[in-house]
């Protein structure tokens, strides 16, 4: 879908990687990009351009004082920058203030989001089961800068969700050029279970984020993607 006439206007909250890949997959979405507030202008909110929605794929610590910037215009926001977490309960009081939707995730991807459902119904079958042990591993390129990754976390706190107690190790691995992979693997005496989502590039997030911010617009509270998908 190209956008056109009266598309709605994206604003691109970083412009990195990421925030370059969802400007050029945005018109196939139906967006037009209104700008992006990245260097320069990022400490300068009365210079950001008007948009219908915006994406985030900026810095960790820029989060909080970039979603007070956008509730207070109104804006709805997905949020797709990691590394955050601590800081959650106060974003969220912002975006509740101001009455904006936010869809927040720690990855886009409809693979992943599938992996984190069945994380969770592993939980619920494996909870009983002490005989077998968790994992989690991730991989990423070395540029990456949160280890664990938010969706290797997002993995954990589904299974804990779901009441598996046991220990859950996790563990990072961050080489070359790698989008991301992910594996959850349950380890008994004589048999082992894994699951993996593996990333061939990042245009699964990138349109993801994209699905999300279509979904965002008109609503008011603090989603997931697990609500965008309805999964």
């Amino acid at each position: 879908m190209m956008a056109i006439g009266n598309a709605p206007r994206l604003l691109l909250i970083g412009h990195g990687r990421m925030g370059r890949l969802v400007e050029a997959l945005a018109p196939e979405a139906g967006f037009r990009v209104a700008g992006a507030v990245a260097g320069a202008n990022a400490g300068d909110p009365s210079g950001w351009p008007a948009a219908d929605v915006a994406i985030d794929f900026s810095v960790a610590a820029a989060v909080p004082v970039t979603v007070r910037h956008l509730a207070e215009r109104g804006m709805p926001i997905v949020i797709g920058t990691t590394g955050w977490s601590v800081q959650e309960a106060a974003v969220r009081e912002i975006a509740a203030r101001h009455g904006v939707g936010v869809v927040a995730a720690a990855n886009f991807a409809l693979g992943v989001n599938l992996l984190l459902a069945l994380a969770e119904r592993a939980g619920e079958l494996l909870r009983g089961r002490p005989e077998f042990g968790a994992w989690i591993h991730e991989l990423h390129h070395a540029a990456k800068r949160d280890a664990p990754s938010g969706t290797a976390l997002a993995l954990r706190a589904r299974l804990e969700r779901a009441g598996y107690a046991a220990p859950i190790d996790v563990s990072s691995t961050r080489a070359g050029s790698i989008p991301g992979t992910h594996t959850l693997g349950f380890d008994a005496a004589a048999e082992t279970i894994t699951l993996t989502h593996a990333a061939r590039d990042r245009t699964a997030f990138a349109r993801g984020a994209l699905e999300a911010a279509r979904w965002v617009q008109g609503r008011e509270g603090w989603f997931g993607m697990r609500d965008v998908l309805g999964i």
